[in-house]
């Protein structure tokens, strides 16, 4: 129960150093009070949780929230960021590499999810087996976040 205690202590004293840090603007920040950077940070405080406790079980999400936060933050700020689909495998697949380095489980897996978002996002010419893809992505784009709510509500039913 500590351990957990420590995560939210991490998480409590980041997200309230942030909004002390937004309430004093300081200029030199200021293109950071967004919440892409709330994801940004907490995506970082799962990963060194994860490291300074030793416990594996924070890698792999931590890695998804922390691509995800970088990858809306870039949509948002650069306008040659990438707005594609491939952009999200890529994220998994990183994050499979990233909790493969600890648990040395995951690697190919990884791998062929970064070689498919690699292939889909510079490929100019999509294979018509691949147009399927084309019809789903709106529709993910849009309710990506009933997957999160899905996800979190199987999270807290599953016994462990």
């Amino acid at each position: 129960m500590k351990k957990r205690n420590s995560l939210l202590a991490y998480i409590l004293i980041v997200i309230g150093v942030f909004f002390l840090l937004k309430q004093l603007e300081i200029p030199l920040i200021t293109n950071f009070y967004s919440w892409q950077t709330i994801l940004i940070i907490t995506g970082i405080l799962f990963l060194f949780y994860s490291y300074i406790q030793k416990n594996n079980q924070f890698l792999f999400s931590g890695t998804i929230i922390l691509g995800l936060g970088i990858h809306f933050y870039g949509l948002e700020h650069y306008h040659f960021w990438s707005n594609h689909w491939g952009m999200y495998t890529l994220i998994i697949g990183i994050a499979f590499i990233v909790r493969a380095t600890k648990t040395k489980k995951g690697y190919i897996l990884g791998i062929l999810f970064i070689g498919v978002s690699i292939f889909m996002i510079f490929s100019s010419k999509v294979p018509a087996y691949f147009n399927w893809v084309n019809d789903v992505t709106p529709f993910v784009t849009n309710y990506w976040p009933i997957l999160l709510i899905i996800i979190g509500i199987y999270l807290l039913k599953k016994k462990k």
